[in-house]
Order: C-alpha cells, then sequence, then structure tokens
C-alpha cells in the first residue's frame, strides 16, 4: 500500500514538473515591451546566435535575388540551402528554449519556405517563381520583426 502511495505521489510529482517544462517551452522566456511588442530575453551570446541567423536569411535573400536576376539557378539553389531546414542544427538549445512558440513557428516556417526556393528553382528553372517565393518568404520576416524584439538580458 505505501509503495503504491509512493507511486502516485512520484506520478504527480512528474506530470508537474513536465507541465512546468512544458509551459516554459510555449511561452519562452518573454516580456512585454514598451513598443508593443514581445521582448524575447536572451543572454549576450543566444543574442548574438540570433541576430547572425537573420542576417544569413538576409544574406541568402539577397543572393536568391541575384542569382535570379542573371537565371544562375544553381547559386539560387546554394544561397536558399543556407537558410534551410540544414542549418536549424546549428541553433543552440537554450535559445530554442527562450523562443517563443509562435516565433518557433514562423522560424521553421520560413526555413522550410528556403527549401522551397531551392527545390522550385531547380524544378522550374522560372526566376518570377522564385522571387514570388521569396517574397512569401520575407512576408514570415517581417511579422516576427512586428510581433518580437530581443533584449539582451541583465544579471
Amino acid at each position: 500500500m505505501k509503495n503504491c502511495k509512493l507511486s502516485w505521489i512520484l506520478v504527480a510529482v512528474l506530470a508537474i514538473v513536465v507541465a512546468a517544462l512544458g509551459y516554459k517551452f510555449t511561452v519562452g522566456n518573454v516580456q512585454p515591451s514598451d513598443d508593443g511588442r514581445q521582448a524575447v530575453m536572451l543572454s549576450k551570446d543566444e543574442r548574438n546566435t540570433l541576430l547572425l541567423e537573420m542576417r544569413v536569411w538576409l544574406q541568402s535573400s539577397q543572393g536568391i535575388l541575384a542569382a535570379a536576376s542573371e537565371k544562375d539557378f544553381d547559386a539560387v539553389i546554394k544561397s536558399a540551402q543556407a537558410s534551410g531546414m540544414q542549418a536549424e542544427a546549428d541553433t543552440p538549445g537554450s535559445l530554442f528554449r527562450k523562443i517563443p512558440v509562435e516565433m518557433k513557428a514562423l522560424g521553421f516556417d520560413t526555413r522550410r519556405k528556403f527549401d522551397d526556393i531551392a527545390v522550385e528553382a531547380a524544378k522550374s528553372k522560372d526566376s518570377s517563381l522564385v522571387v514570388k517565393k521569396l517574397s512569401m518568404a520575407m512576408n514570415n520576416c517581417i511579422a516576427c520583426h512586428e510581433m518580437y524584439r530581443f533584449v539582451e538580458e541583465t544579471k
């Protein structure tokens, strides 16, 4: 009887821990910001990593536009793949845990859109379709920047 009671207590404690971690994973480490956006609170290294990721997306976008204008579809593919899902492996877990679920969804969708650009470039070799897909991907960038800002945590 004692073992059964202890087991149920353990189950309850574990359920609370899992619920707390799930909540933290969903909400992220955010605070309201005075400009109406959510401030995502990050360490200096996490913030630098996120800003680098955004610069790479911007560089990829420029590379895609330049290559599409020259109808250099191999370069389009290379630029698009630099920001696709494969690059997600470089995202540190600590950063991923602090980002709210909506931002994670936008990030994954953006990476998938870059992968779609690479596929479209290889398949159709149509610059206008590549540019159209890039335009749709950049709507995610705009949405994210409208909702979030990235603030270095103070100790």
